[in-house]
């Protein structure tokens, strides 16, 4: 139905039409019908002045008498597709006429009998305007939706900004899915979208993705392809403007996603992200997460989770490969979450094992895999250590994490998989760098080195340590003059 037409049931539900006694005689199986004008017609022949979707008021004057006429009355009701019949009982009609009824029932149109006198001209007034101010109630909430969204994207405003906005206009929690029902974003009232997110992987299997009434879903595509939906979470307003929203919504977050979605991260790579980063930050407690780790397709039921972080891989690359293995898992770039002020980031990978799978055995596959697909020897995995309980992923993830910046800028020759224990004293410098006392301490032993000489230029020792380091550490190496034609000797990271 849409959002300008009230039903047949609604207009029976009005006080002006209680007044006059209806009663339904025919099809009360079709009140659901939407109607879009209400006609008063006395004539034998309405059905020609009809368009489809009118609520005809008849006295039946001119069918008084005359069962043939009144059964082709119906029948011309039917073909132009009239919403229902209210029919005045009265002088031409003292109780239900039976043949129409009866044609009225073998058609589905529904059939109303007034058993008071009852003006039409009342029941028209009431109905014709409800019309017309729903008509234009749909138009301002279609025209403010589209508005607000459009303004967002032409702000550049991130993917949750504009769920956030869909929320705040249907009142109700919103969730975006991908084709597997995935959940890649929510929006509104938080302990609401829990609840939602609790029940998600029951709700998911519902026929057309609902769950009851106020459960809109919308699909998302373009360009001959489906790439999920939006699905509004218990609306409370009338059926109509919640599809009105859900479909405004499907097309700003189309539109969106075909201007950000070859220049930035894809939704799943930001719901993961999302998801990982309030878990490394401590702001939400681990356990409120559960829900939305699962709806995000992470198995977390009795399972093992292996937090792992690779450098120089894409998150895309990292998913393709887990596809191939046919691993579940959160895939993300991320900061590294050791350090407060660390620039330095890599993708992370959080797995959710099998209680019978070797998490070190999978770890060492995922890193020859890693080293096939990309054809880079020297690449390297992170690991942190395996955890069962969900509480003890984020500092599980940390060490991963910090281990993957320990790693950077280090010789060849490490092994594929590595762990906290192999990063020992390189590791803690790299822990200890934004320690206020230890960037007082470098400085103060740095200074004779990094303090400028009278001229404003460093002192010739920076570029003698710079060559040092580079050398590996070289003495002879270090005191050789470089060549003419040698490129200048890079510093290694610390």
């Amino acid at each position: 139905m849409s959002t300008h037409t009230l039903s047949v049931r609604q207009i029976l539900a009005l006080d002006r039409i209680a007044a006059g006694d209806p009663e339904v005689v025919a099809a009360a199986h079709h009140l659901d019908r939407p109607v879009r004008w209400v006609h008063v017609a006395e004539a034998a022949d309405v059905g020609v002045m009809l368009s489809g979707g009118e609520l005809v008021l008849t006295t039946g004057v001119l069918l008084a008498g005359d069962e043939r006429r009144q059964a082709e009355y119906i029948d011309s009701l039917h073909r132009a597709e009239a919403a229902a019949l209210v029919l005045g009982l009265g002088r031409a009609f003292p109780s239900s006429p039976e043949c129409m009824r009866r044609a009225a029932e073998r058609h589905g149109l529904p059939m109303v009998v007034l058993h008071r006198p009852f003006p039409f001209a009342e029941l028209t007034e009431e109905v014709q305007s409800r019309l017309v101010r729903r008509k234009f109630a749909a138009v301002s909430l279609s025209e403010g939706v589209r508005t607000a969204l459009t303004a967002l994207i032409t702000s550049g405003a991130p993917l949750q900004a504009l769920l956030d906005e869909i929320a705040a206009h249907g009142g109700c929690p919103v969730v975006l899915t991908n084709l597997a029902h995935r959940v890649l974003a929510t929006a509104g009232e938080r302990p609401a979208v829990d609840d939602v997110l609790r029940d998600w992987n029951r709700i998911a299997r519902q026929p057309g993705g609902v769950d009851g009434e106020g459960w809109i879903r919308a699909e998302l595509g373009g360009r001959g392809e489906r790439w999920g939906s939006v699905v509004l979470c218990g609306h409370r307003g009338d059926g109509a403007s919640g599809r009105l929203l859900a479909d405004r919504a499907a097309e700003a977050l189309v539109l969106h996603h075909m201007l950000t979605g070859t220049c930035g991260p894809s939704w799943e790579e930001q719901s993961a992200r999302s998801l990982l980063t309030d878990l490394l930050s401590g702001a939400v407690p681990p356990r409120s997460l559960l829900p939305r780790a699962r709806a995000a397709g992470l198995p977390v039921n009795r399972r093992t989770f292996l937090p792992l972080a690779v450098r120089d891989s894409s998150p895309p690359q990292l998913t393709r490969l887990l596809r191939l293995l046919g691993l579940p898992g959160l895939v993300a770039e991320l900061a590294d979450g050791a350090t407060a002020t660390a620039t330095a980031t890599a993708t992370a990978v959080l797995l959710g094992l099998a209680r019978d799978q070797d998490p070190d055995a999978l770890a060492a596959h995922f890193a020859d895999r890693l080293r096939a697909e990309t054809g880079d020897a020297r690449a390297v995995v992170a690991a942190g250590p395996a955890r069962t309980t969900w509480e003890d992923v984020p500092e599980a993830l940390r060490e991963a994490l910090h281990v993957a910046d320990a790693v950077a800028g280090t010789p060849p020759g490490l092994p594929p998989v590595v762990r906290n224990g192999d990063v020992r004293l390189r590791g803690l410098v790299r822990q200890l760098r934004d320690d206020p006392r230890v960037q007082a301490f470098s400085e103060r032993e740095l200074a004779p080195i990094l303090a400028p000489d009278s001229n404003g230029e460093a002192e010739c020792l920076l570029p003698v340590l710079r060559a040092y380091f580079s050398t590996g550490r070289n003495k002879s190496r270090t005191a050789r003059p470089p060549h003419p034609h040698e490129p200048p000797r890079p510093l290694p990271p610390p």
